[in-house]
């Protein structure tokens, strides 16, 4: 339908995200270029906009020297504009634009708003119409916003900010580092209203500095930053107008959204009381973290951010120092808390600071009587502070419950937690410790206490001294508020019925998508089942710059991405941690390089881990095993056992394994039996204990181990090993545990030569998660039963998921060793299958490969006489 020859009726409006950009100075560069380079220049720039217009879905309206794009989403249109800016940058560094030093750079707009479109008819396109019409008051505003850029700025509207900010992180790891800076209310000419400008970038490549104002657009100062001409007719006014002002002033406001960020500053004590300083700050945070709707940095974190700061350690947080720290760590908002004595009564009060100018834009207060009214006051305040940041009332009174209740009336108490607190904030754990313990003697139904008791043992490893604080807190869960109640549920999960604490650390990630324990730990349990697709998803969520731990999730991500073998992503997510200082990162970087085959740099990074860390033994184990080092992978494996042994736990358990498989491949096979059999022994009388934190590593252990005494021929603990899991009803629906009782079961049917069985029971566990072990077992089953072309495909899958073999986890890595040596040995087994198919060449050449990574003058002898009866058969 048309209403005009050639021109449609504009569709209904629709809310789209509009850019707008120019290439500066275009007509100096042609001079300058003069008409050859100039036509390879905008050649070279049209190549790069029709790539970005692809890779950001955007939608081409219309091109002179500036472009007009739509795109569906505001988060589109920044990744345009950001990847437009850069490409031009890079194409001024080449030739021959760089040595006649011409910066090429364009300006940006970006706004959201409604838009009309129509589509010009045929006839009208071939006479030079656009083929898509775009008009609307949205389009001048982002013409607006793109005029009044510098070059190579980015300017976007506050509709667009927020939006485009929220999916920051959709960028990758870039969008973590973008800069977000406001640039002010400004005013433009013929628009009625002030607007909000933001500026976004790269760091090195944004100006960051304000745009310059014109006849067309300028900054719409308050009074009192206005020219000096205008002093004389305030003082008149102020008289006049100033007690209407205080009467009728309007409420300031501040963009915040849902799970928006704020840092919350040290409190003010001015009542001399000392009892107060850390007792109600600690109170306060608790208070605000009951919303779903606000977050607040966690002090681990804002004192991380001072650090970075180049400040002292004991430095106040004040206005100015944590409206800094908000701007570097994407906190919308600041909140200062102030206890004082007025007229004899005890006032609660918090202002809520702009970071960006530093004013209060909201403040709230409440009185009591005496130093008990300050938790109900401090309630009274946060509530009304969420609402005034936009939370529902009906949410806040549902998600929260009085302070006395979820912490304690103990002031005292309330101070050692406080200071429990920022001792594990600072690494202290065992001072935190000490102080959590004097938390709950001074009040035992305190459960926050006891779950931080909880946190400090697992932090410490040691599950076994989390059992009593856990049944303690588990007996108040009613004295903890929502959040800590599920966390509560889902560590008594990982106790009580181990199967079910996925689905606990999912629903809690799921209900708080920023509460990072909960993310970190459902990252975990699904990399664990070897699902790394699902833990990538919530370690990168864990990797948040507002996250204090947020090193730990990019360790997490790099182990994920290892198991799936992506060796570059992986490596970038280590080093990541690293340069955030998660030390224990170091063995992944060993892991990534070792897989890969580069024994010497991984042997440098070896050097580098700390001698007195047992764990790191491992890896020093595997490489040592995968390079034919034998006898060095004997002495390091010894090492670190007696390290462990000295230590106790469930680690002097499960350090047995490669110590058998070191001394096995060294060409001792009743010592390694003998490991075995003593690492099967005392897993089991670990899980016949009533309460063993371990239980599911104890269960992994005895099955692991029982799997490698059936391959060296010894069945006799096997069928014991089976009897106990199977009747550890908590554990025996783990999908490891169930997994690795069919492997040890598929062996022992190998060993008494009925292979075919052995395949049917592994056969179904090929559901895309499944153990390095059940490929092994299924390859060894498919050659003795001679079905040579499946044994083939195994034994390449195999050899070639190093990455899974060094990174897959159960029972504390403990299978890591023996996964390692077989991934060369299913070379052999490679060999072995393509010369029952008849194809010798292919199977000398399988052998050659073998030879080259663990020459036969090393091989112990139960591997030499199987390749030299290959051998035989290749030639």
């Amino acid at each position: 339908m048309t209403d005009l020859p050639g021109r449609r009726v504009p569709d209904a409006p629709q809310l789209r995200t509009l850019l707008l950009t120019d290439l500066c100075d275009s007509t100096t560069l042609v001079e300058r270029l003069g008409d050859g380079p100039a036509a390879e220049l905008f050649r070279e720039h049209d190549r790069l906009v029709l790539k970005l217009q692809q890779q950001w879905r955007g939608r081409l309206i219309d091109r002179s020297d500036g472009l007009l794009l739509l795109f569906e989403r505001p988060i589109d249109g920044l990744g345009f504009a950001l990847d437009y800016v850069r490409g031009l940058r890079e194409i001024s560094q080449r030739e021959p634009f760089v040595s006649r030093k011409l910066p090429i750079k364009a300006r940006a707009g970006l706004h959201v708003g409604e838009v009309l479109t129509w589509r010009n008819s045929d006839e009208a396109v071939k006479v030079g119409a656009k083929p898509l019409e775009v008009e609307g008051l949205a389009k001048p505003m982002a013409g607006r916003l793109m005029a009044m850029a510098r070059p190579g700025q980015v300017l976007i509207s506050a509709v667009a900010e927020p939006l485009a900010h929220r999916a920051a992180r959709e960028l990758g790891e870039r969008g973590q580092h973008l800069l977000w800076k406001s640039h002010g209310r400004w005013r433009f000419k013929g628009v009625p209203e002030s607007q909000q400008i933001y500026e976004v970038g790269e760091p090195g490549i944004a100006p960051l500095r304000m745009p310059p104002a014109s006849a067309k657009a300028w900054r719409d100062l308050p009074l009192w930053r206005r020219p000096a001409a205008l002093a004389a007719e305030v003082a008149v006014l102020a008289g006049l107008a100033g007690g209407a002002w205080f009467v009728t002033r309007p409420q300031p406001a501040i963009a915040f959204h849902e799970r928006d960020w704020v840092v919350v500053g040290d409190l003010r004590n001015l009542t001399g009381q000392k009892l107060l300083d850390d007792s109600l700050e600690q109170a306060f945070r608790i208070s605000l973290e009951q919303s779903r709707y606000v977050n607040v940095l966690s002090d681990l974190k804002t004192r991380d951010t001072l650090a970075r700061m180049q400040r002292p350690a004991g430095t106040a947080l004040d206005r100015a120092i944590a409206s800094e720290i908000a701007l570097r760590d994407g906190a919308r908002a600041v909140i200062l808390p102030t206890v004082a004595e007025i007229g004899g009564r005890l006032r609660v009060s918090a202002e809520v600071i702009d970071p960006h100018t530093q004013t209060t834009v909201y403040a709230e207060s409440a009185d009591g009587q005496g130093a008990a009214s300050a938790l109900a006051s401090i309630d009274e305040v946060t509530a009304s502070l969420r609402e005034k940041l936009g939370e529902a009332l009906a949410a806040i009174e549902s998600d929260s419950k009085p302070l006395p209740q979820v912490t304690t009336g103990n002031l005292d108490a309330l101070r050692a937690y406080a200071l429990g607190q920022a001792s594990y904030a600072s690494g202290k754990h065992q001072e935190a410790l000490q102080l959590y313990e004097r938390s709950t003697q001074l009040d035992p139904n305190f459960a926050l206490a006891w779950l931080g008791q909880v946190r400090v043992q697992y932090s410490n490893v040691n599950a076994p001294g989390a059992i009593v604080p856990l049944r303690r807190a588990q007996g108040l869960r009613e004295r903890l508020a929502s959040r800590e109640a599920l966390y509560l549920d889902a560590w008594g999960a990982e106790f009580d019925s181990p199967a079910d604490a996925i689905g606990k650390w999912v629903e809690l990630a799921k209900l708080y998508p920023d509460f990072w324990a909960a993310q970190g730990n459902a990252a975990l349990a699904f990399y664990t089942r070897n699902n790394f697709q699902e833990a990538v998803v919530y370690a990168k969520r864990n990797t948040a710059p507002q996250n204090e731990l947020s090193a730990m999730g990019w360790d997490w991500l790099g182990r994920a991405q290892l198991g799936m073998e992506q060796y570059p992503d992986a490596a970038k997510s280590v080093e990541t941690a690293l340069r955030h200082g998660y030390k224990s990162s170091l063995r992944r970087k060993v892991a990534i390089l070792a897989a890969q085959r580069d024994f010497a740099t991984a042997g440098r990074f070896l050097d580098d881990l700390a001698p007195n860390d047992r764990h790191a033994y491992i890896e020093r184990t595997s490489v040592a095993l995968d390079s034919g080092k034998w006898r060095d992978a004997v002495a390091t494996s010894q090492t670190g056992l007696t390290m462990a042994r000295h230590q106790g736990g469930f680690d002097s358990r499960a350090m047995l394994l490669p110590m058998a498989v070191s001394t096995w491949l060294a060409g001792d096979t009743a010592a390694a039996t003998r490991y075995c059999a003593t690492a099967v022994n005392q897993a089991l009388g670990a899980l016949s204990a009533v309460e063993n934190a371990d239980a599911v590593e104890d269960a992994e252990l005895a099955l692991s181990a029982s799997i490698l005494m059936v391959r060296l021929g010894d069945r006799s603990l096997a069928d014991r090993v089976l009897d106990v899991v199977d009747r550890q009803e908590k554990i025996s629906a783990i999908p490891s545990v169930v997994e690795l009782a069919v492997v040890l079961r598929a062996e022992q049917l190998k060993l008494a030569s009925d292979p075919e069985s052995a395949v049917k029971l592994l056969e179904p566990l090929l559901a895309g998660h499944e153990r390095f072990q059940t490929r092994v077992a299924l390859m060894g089953a498919y050659l003795d039963a001679n079905q040579h072309a499946a044994a083939l495909e195994q034994a390449r899958w195999v050899r070639s998921r190093r990455g899974l073999a060094y990174i897959e986890l159960e029972c504390g890595y403990c299978l890591q060793a023996l996964n390692v040596a077989d991934s060369n040995a299913a070379m052999l087994a490679e060999a072995q299958a393509l010369a029952g198919l008849g194809r010798a060449g292919d199977s000398a050449r399988a052998l050659q490969d073998f030879d080259r990574y663990w020459p036969v003058e090393i091989l112990p002898a139960h591997l030499r006489v199987k390749r030299d009866e290959l051998t035989a058969v290749s030639n």
